[in-house]
């Protein structure tokens, strides 16, 4: 059954939105070397927000809290960091999606852009609060997030409403 504004059987859509979270999820933790896991983008978050912008009817705060488990699990961070940023971050996009008419390519780069910031200012903050350290190399990964992330949109734009 597919939902009238889709053209997308229901079924397909949530078997997307599953396979492009555990290719992603797959990539966040493909071994790399020391010097290129700095630069590695935060390709789980990135296809949340995607998927967040995009399917809000399908995912919404409790799957930015599932990923974000699940993210906390795989990279061995502290429980509850990432799920709590990710939370926050899927609150910031349906903000900001309440004054946004037309999303178009540019218009959807911002939000992304704007909603990976508060992710890793989350996670900043959060560290800073919790283990009393603030790791500035993970700024390597939020620029590399955000421009990077028009290819996430060009992977996955068969799914936009």
């Amino acid at each position: 059954m597919a939902y009238p504004d889709s053209e997308h059987p229901t079924g397909l859509l949530l078997s997307a939105i599953a396979l492009s979270l555990i290719v992603a999820s797959s990539l966040s933790v493909y071994p790399l070397s020391q010097y290129l896991s700095t630069l590695r983008p935060m390709f789980m978050i990135m296809v949340l927000v995607f998927w967040l912008l995009f399917q809000p009817r399908y995912v919404g705060v409790f799957i930015a809290f599932a990923v974000g488990l699940i993210a906390d699990l795989l990279t061995d961070s502290r429980l509850g960091q990432q799920a709590f940023a990710a939370v926050i971050m899927a609150f910031a996009i349906r903000l900001t999606s309440f004054y946004l008419k037309q999303l178009n390519t540019l218009s959807a780069w911002l939000v992304a852009a704007l909603s990976l910031f508060v992710f890793q200012l989350t996670l900043w903050i959060l560290q800073i609060i919790t283990q009393s350290t603030f790791v500035a190399q993970s700024a390597f990964s939020l620029v590399l997030s955000i421009v990077s992330w028009p290819l996430v949109l060009l992977a996955l734009r068969k799914f936009t409403r």
